[in-house]
């Protein structure tokens, strides 16, 4: 979703997904899906109550993280991997009147910026995308400021193996740049070893309706008929959590984590 990864050649981990989601820049600006959701509902209201003075969007993807904020902080930073996306986020940023969103380019795990440069880092759709997600929040930690805040928004794997596995096999047929979506657990882990302290956790569900979710990163006929047979051939108990639909659509498990700097 949002494509801030690591460093690499032309071949890399990095360029993969820069190219699966450069073309798609717009589509990801106009998703509905990514511009609403309770998730950015409670992120608008603790950016509201805290009015940063800097906020990085962290793999800004389409923006939506960075317009949500823009309104209450003094200076948004929108950061991804892919340029075009980054095109595409200060266009619409120009279209809605933000002057405060600026845009820059790099990898999750080594951030251009110096230490206790933001008041609160905000990432949403984005983590299951970085190759090193440990790195990434170190560097998340080392750019706030002391008394600093975090917000991670992202789907998250179910606790059982054979679910778990079934939404990896998905999302690695409907995106091969997909990394991994993490659990619960791990995301605590990899929080507190970041030197961040889990403040707040929150569970939600995301309804993707199949037709647009393949669409938007232009999954091949090849890959979307793979999706549909995993999903014909799944036990009833993995078709009842993701709540599958005669479509195809379902519903996945999402998290967000606020954090705070320990």
């Amino acid at each position: 979703m949002g494509a801030a990864g690591s460093e690499g050649g032309v071949h890399s981990h990095d360029s993969h997904v820069a190219e699966m989601f450069g073309p798609q820049a717009a589509a990801y600006v106009a998703s509905a899906v990514h511009a609403r959701g309770a998730d950015l509902e409670a992120l608008a209201a603790l950016v509201e109550d805290l009015r940063p003075a800097r906020l990085l969007d962290l793999g800004c993807g389409g923006g939506h993280v960075s317009f949500t904020a823009a309104p209450h902080s003094g200076a948004v930073v929108a950061y991804d991997l892919s340029a075009d996306m980054l095109g595409a986020v200060t266009a619409e940023a120009q279209r809605r009147g933000f002057d405060n969103i600026v845009t820059q380019q790099g990898v999750a795990e080594r951030l251009p910026f110096a230490d206790g440069s933001f008041d609160l880092v905000a990432s949403r759709y984005s983590a299951h995308h970085w190759r090193d997600v440990p790195a990434a929040m170190h560097e998340a930690r080392r750019v706030l400021k002391d008394e600093g805040r975090m917000v991670i928004m992202d789907v998250i794997a179910p606790d059982w193996p054979v679910a778990d596995s079934f939404l990896q096999a998905v999302e690695i047929l409907r995106d091969p740049s997909h990394g991994r979506d993490y659990s619960e657990a791990e995301w605590v882990d990899f929080a507190e070893t970041a030197r961040l302290r889990v403040t707040r956790t929150a569970r939600r569900r995301l309804r993707l309706e199949f037709a647009s979710w393949v669409a938007r990163i232009r999954t091949p006929d090849l890959h979307v008929a793979a999706i549909r047979s995993l999903f014909a051939g799944a036990a009833a108990e993995v078709a009842s959590h993701f709540e599958f639909e005669p479509d195809g659509s379902f519903t996945l498990d999402t998290l967000t984590l606020e954090l705070e700097a320990a």
